[in-house]
């Protein structure tokens, strides 16, 4: 952007575009095997924006997770983690040009680690799952969230962040049998409601889940382990799955969601799937109290993290 005297902001110069504070105050990313990388995009949403300032409120909340060591797992992340800093972006550009952008950041970065994305609205899953679909082909996808995604239409508009797994659908970028969506309860016809499960896939709503934790998820959990089997799995949590008492801090908040024990239970019970990578998206700061939203998300994302190094130790 050209200013007054003839100097250019780059991109990197957006207030909200972080390179310095990182997760869990890792290394900076050189040829550690997991990376994770910020996506400070929130142009696609449709109620509430500030997505964009997630990535640093999740960096911020995950210094208090001190050595990163997970009391379930007993490992830490820390010493095989580098963060990437955040993506350098066309804020302004439309949909399609900020998504091809992300796409060739994030394929660079899929080609040498196992990576975590931290949004930024969900609209950014799409070009991310077109880069892990060239990378390690048709994928089976984990879906955490309140609303379905699966829209025809954004209000109008062809594409946004309640589109992404039609379209993901749509281009073959995951095995409609092998997709999987937990949490949902949004109000929406029963076509979108549906749409998965009418393509072969299977969904369980935060009413089926209702009262459920610990051993009483086991049989949900059997299910998804015996659908997806040794597929590479990609998995998406919009941070929209918790009930608003959990995460109060998101753009498009739903009562009746889930709890972050039951989170929890499923991202340590399903750990063993042969994951290829994660986002974690829709924490909208502003909105938030006492950090609960940040430091459910950091703590999502750190229990993924040591849940994928606990294997590679086994």
């Amino acid at each position: 952007m050209r200013l007054n005297g003839g100097y250019t902001m780059s991109r990197d110069h957006f207030a909200y575009a972080n390179n310095s504070n990182r997760f869990l105050a890792a290394d900076a990313l050189h040829d550690q095997p997991f990376a994770l990388a910020g996506i400070p995009f929130d142009g696609a949403v449709t109620n509430r924006p500030g997505a964009r300032f997630g990535p640093q409120e999740i960096r911020r909340a995950s210094l208090m997770l001190c050595d990163g060591t997970h009391p379930h797992f007993n490992v830490s992340p820390l010493g095989l983690l580098g963060d990437a800093g955040d993506m350098r972006l066309p804020n302004a550009s439309p949909l399609p040009t900020v998504r091809e952008e992300i796409e060739t950041q994030a394929t660079a970065l899929m080609a040498r680690h196992h990576c975590v994305f931290v949004g930024g609205d969900h609209s950014v899953t799409l070009p991310l799952l077109r880069a892990a679909k060239a990378r390690y082909g048709r994928l089976a996808l984990i879906h955490f969230d309140a609303h379905c995604d699966t829209w025809t239409d954004h209000f109008g508009e062809p594409s946004g962040h309640g589109t992404w797994t039609y379209e993901a659908l749509q281009e073959g970028l995951v095995s409609p049998q092998h997709t999987v969506q937990i949490g949902l309860r949004s109000g929406g016809v029963r076509a979108a409601r549906d749409y998965v499960a009418d393509q072969g896939g299977l969904i369980f709503t935060a009413r089926q889940l209702r009262g459920l934790d610990g051993a009483g998820l086991q049989p949900h959990i059997d299910q998804i382990t015996q659908r997806i089997g040794a597929m590479p799995v990609y998995l998406t949590l919009d941070i929209d799955c918790l009930d608003p008492a959990f995460a109060p801090g998101t753009g498009t908040p739903e009562p009746g969601g889930m709890g972050s024990p039951q989170v929890l239970t499923f991202l340590e019970e399903l750990a063993p799937l042969n994951f290829i990578g994660m986002d974690c998206v829709e924490v909208a700061p502003a909105y938030d109290h006492a950090e609960l939203t940040s430091n459910a998300a950091a703590t999502f994302i750190w229990t993924y993290l040591c849940g994928q190094v606990a294997k590679r130790a086994a």
